[in-house]
């Protein structure tokens, strides 16, 4: 292997972590802060890629279906938020599951009866549709560097947001006690639900910027949520710099894994889970 071929495998790796981290951010914080364990996450990321193919061969712009795609996902999340999660925040996680499992069925369900079950394409953006050279054979493509830089703003977004606004303090107040800060005149319920609307739109934006890349086909969500839940047992539950250095850990170890040993590439992320918990059992980080 030269250093070309190592670059490529990097930024291919650092990609697919970055994606991973949008994903699972959304994840750690609904988990963290709310205390809701979402199995139907990964299909947040599923109708996100579908909404990609729908609403980019309608409009014939990728950036205007993402545009219009985010809008459709906080509306989703605001909506299942009021509807279904609200009446699940005191209750055991064994209502959680079976609830956001039934939500599993019936995403897959209406994605059966709306796209049908065959493997769809989306486009890239004529603007970013090339290649840069590396060498005089290798070349990167740039829709997937681009990919890297938007989810490097997103996560310098996130960490602006939790740690230097007021609402990322009420948001960490919450989560540490959410009836003191109801006692204090906040609007925990208001917060709760701007939460869950962000986990669900970086999870659908997350499929709708992967789709040009990995196709959109049926299943997919559940792919992504179990590495998902790695991301967020490395990282440290609620702690999103965690799930950040988790899922480009994943990401380089799974790249990695399928170039080095190719027979093993499926165990190296459950195998870097156990070393890590082995070492610190409550994650990289603690609470955001």
């Amino acid at each position: 292997m030269d250093i070309s071929f190592i670059l490529i495998q990097l930024l291919n790796g650092l990609q697919y972590g970055l994606l991973l981290f949008l994903v699972a951010s959304g994840l750690t914080l609904v988990f963290g802060i709310m205390g809701i364990i979402n199995l139907a996450h990964g299909s947040f990321y599923m109708v996100g890629a579908y909404l990609a193919f729908s609403l980019s061969a309608m409009t014939g712009s990728l950036l205007l279906a993402v545009l219009l795609g985010v809008v459709l996902s906080v509306v989703l999340g605001i909506v299942l938020e009021r509807l279904l999660f609200r009446h699940l925040y005191q209750r055991d996680h064994l209502y959680q599951v079976l609830l956001t499992y039934g939500l599993i069925l019936v995403f897959e369900e209406l994605r059966s009866i709306i796209w049908g079950d065959d493997v769809h394409g989306v486009a890239i953006p004529a603007l970013l549709n090339f290649s840069l050279p590396l060498t005089d054979t290798l070349s990167y493509p740039v829709y997937r560097l681009a990919i890297s830089g938007v989810c490097l703003a997103l996560a310098l977004g996130m960490y602006v947001l939790i740690q230097k606004t007021r609402l990322g303090m009420m948001i960490r107040a919450g989560a540490s006690n959410r009836e003191m800060v109801q006692s204090l005149g906040i609007n925990i319920k208001l917060i709760y639900t701007l939460v869950f609307a962000l986990g669900v739109a970086l999870a659908a934006f997350a499929g709708m910027i992967a789709a040009p890349v990995s196709s959109v086909f049926p299943n997919m969500g559940a792919q992504v949520l179990i590495i998902c839940f790695v991301v967020v047992v490395i990282g440290g539950i609620g702690s999103v710099r965690g799930a950040l250095l988790a899922a480009i850990l994943i990401g380089m170890a799974d790249t990695f894994g399928k170039v080095l040993v190719p027979e093993f590439a499926g165990m190296t992320i459950y195998v870097l889970m156990a070393l890590v918990l082995l070492w610190r059992p409550e994650g990289l980080f603690k609470r955001a």
